[in-house]
Protein backbone atom coordinates (compact mmCIF):
# COMPACT_ATOMS: atom_id res chain seq x y z
CA UNK A 1 0.00 0.00 0.00
CA UNK A 2 1.03 3.57 -0.48
CA UNK A 3 2.98 4.66 2.78
CA UNK A 4 2.82 7.98 1.61
CA UNK A 5 -1.17 8.46 1.39
CA UNK A 6 -1.52 6.30 4.67
CA UNK A 7 0.72 9.24 6.48
CA UNK A 8 -1.66 11.98 4.74
CA UNK A 9 -5.01 10.10 6.03
CA UNK A 10 -3.57 9.65 9.47
CA UNK A 11 -2.28 13.13 9.95
CA UNK A 12 -5.33 15.41 8.48
CA UNK A 13 -7.44 12.76 10.68
CA UNK A 14 -5.19 14.28 13.71
CA UNK A 15 -5.14 17.72 12.64
CA UNK A 16 -8.75 17.45 12.17
CA UNK A 17 -8.85 15.78 15.81
CA UNK A 18 -6.99 18.61 17.43
CA UNK A 19 -9.59 21.34 15.60
CA UNK A 20 -12.43 19.78 16.38
CA UNK A 21 -11.12 18.84 19.64
CA UNK A 22 -10.10 22.87 20.20
CA UNK A 23 -14.07 23.49 18.81
CA UNK A 24 -15.26 21.15 22.03
CA UNK A 25 -12.55 22.99 24.64
CA UNK A 26 -14.72 26.52 23.92
CA UNK A 27 -17.75 25.06 24.35
CA UNK A 28 -18.49 25.10 19.93
CA UNK A 29 -20.15 22.89 18.05
CA UNK A 30 -18.90 21.69 14.63
CA UNK A 31 -19.30 24.55 11.99
CA UNK A 32 -19.01 24.66 7.84
CA UNK A 33 -15.88 24.78 8.12
CA UNK A 34 -15.32 21.68 10.35
CA UNK A 35 -16.77 19.94 7.77
CA UNK A 36 -14.98 20.67 5.07
CA UNK A 37 -12.33 19.45 7.18
CA UNK A 38 -13.94 16.43 7.65
CA UNK A 39 -14.46 16.32 3.80
CA UNK A 40 -10.74 16.39 3.09
CA UNK A 41 -10.07 13.98 5.30
CA UNK A 42 -12.97 11.63 3.86
CA UNK A 43 -11.62 12.56 0.43
CA UNK A 44 -8.27 10.87 1.52
CA UNK A 45 -9.39 7.97 2.99
CA UNK A 46 -11.60 7.06 0.04
CA UNK A 47 -8.85 7.85 -2.13
CA UNK A 48 -7.21 4.91 0.16
CA UNK A 49 -9.51 2.62 -0.37
CA UNK A 50 -9.39 2.56 -4.17
CA UNK A 51 -5.58 2.28 -3.74
CA UNK A 52 -6.39 -0.89 -1.60
CA UNK A 53 -8.47 -1.89 -3.93
CA UNK A 54 -6.11 -1.53 -6.74
CA UNK A 55 -3.86 -3.45 -5.18
CA UNK A 56 -5.51 -6.37 -4.03
CA UNK A 57 -7.20 -6.88 -7.77
CA UNK A 58 -3.12 -6.36 -9.43
CA UNK A 59 -2.23 -9.61 -7.09
CA UNK A 60 -0.78 -7.87 -3.90
CA UNK A 61 -1.66 -9.43 -0.90
CA UNK A 62 -1.41 -8.40 2.60
CA UNK A 63 0.31 -10.48 5.17
CA UNK A 64 -2.50 -10.66 7.49
CA UNK A 65 -5.04 -11.68 4.96
CA UNK A 66 -6.95 -10.10 2.57
CA UNK A 67 -10.70 -9.96 4.64
CA UNK A 68 -9.51 -8.48 7.85
CA UNK A 69 -7.50 -5.58 5.11
CA UNK A 70 -10.81 -4.94 3.20
CA UNK A 71 -12.45 -4.79 6.52
CA UNK A 72 -9.65 -1.78 7.94
CA UNK A 73 -10.36 0.20 4.53
CA UNK A 74 -14.19 0.15 4.47
CA UNK A 75 -14.21 1.21 8.68
CA UNK A 76 -11.57 3.89 7.50
CA UNK A 77 -12.90 5.45 4.97
CA UNK A 78 -16.53 5.21 7.32
CA UNK A 79 -15.07 6.50 10.36
CA UNK A 80 -15.42 10.30 9.62
CA UNK A 81 -18.27 10.58 7.44
CA UNK A 82 -20.15 8.43 10.48
CA UNK A 83 -19.04 11.01 13.30
CA UNK A 84 -19.58 14.35 10.86
CA UNK A 85 -23.19 12.77 10.68
CA UNK A 86 -23.71 12.15 14.18
CA UNK A 87 -22.39 15.66 14.92
CA UNK A 88 -25.23 16.73 12.87
CA UNK A 89 -27.76 15.59 15.52
CA UNK A 90 -26.32 16.45 18.22
CA UNK A 91 -25.81 20.84 17.66
CA UNK A 92 -23.54 21.11 20.98
CA UNK A 93 -20.10 20.58 22.08
CA UNK A 94 -20.87 17.04 22.07
CA UNK A 95 -20.58 16.96 18.42
CA UNK A 96 -17.37 18.29 18.23
CA UNK A 97 -16.07 15.85 20.40
CA UNK A 98 -17.48 12.99 18.33
CA UNK A 99 -15.87 14.03 15.07
CA UNK A 100 -12.57 14.70 17.50
CA UNK A 101 -13.03 10.91 18.44
CA UNK A 102 -14.02 9.66 14.74
CA UNK A 103 -10.69 11.02 13.82
CA UNK A 104 -8.78 10.19 16.30
CA UNK A 105 -10.59 6.48 15.70
CA UNK A 106 -9.45 7.00 11.85
CA UNK A 107 -5.96 7.56 13.14
CA UNK A 108 -5.32 4.69 14.96
CA UNK A 109 -7.04 2.48 11.93
CA UNK A 110 -4.37 3.92 9.16
CA UNK A 111 -1.96 2.33 11.64
CA UNK A 112 -3.09 -0.74 12.06
CA UNK A 113 -3.92 -0.41 8.15
CA UNK A 114 -0.16 -0.36 7.82
CA UNK A 115 0.74 -3.14 10.21
CA UNK A 116 -1.83 -5.66 8.48
CA UNK A 117 -0.55 -4.93 4.94
CA UNK A 118 3.14 -5.78 6.65
CA UNK A 119 5.47 -2.40 6.32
Amino acid sequence: MLDALTVAVAVTALALAAWCGFAAYRDQPTKDWHFIGMAVVSVLALAQLVVGIVQLARGERPEQGMTIFIAYLIGAAAAVPAAGFLSLTERTRWGSVTVAAGAVVLAVLEVRLYDIWGN
